[in-house]
């Protein structure tokens, strides 16, 4: 199965709690941390949810 990388590129201060816990269950807790995980729609729409905290790294 296909797998997606992740990387954190913005704060969670100042954020809602659900932002931050989404954050958690994606593996990012720390600014430029990257996380790899499985290509599926809940992850998808994860990412979708703190679209402006994260980045899709390519490779």
């Amino acid at each position: 199965m296909a797998t997606i990388k992740i990387k954190q590129t913005g704060s969670p201060i100042r954020r809602t709690s659900d932002q931050r816990a989404t954050l958690i269950g994606l593996g990012l807790n720390k600014m430029h941390k990257v996380s790899e995980l499985q290509d599926s729609p809940e992850v998808r729409g994860m990412i979708r949810k703190v679209q402006h905290m994260v980045e899709v790294v390519e490779g």
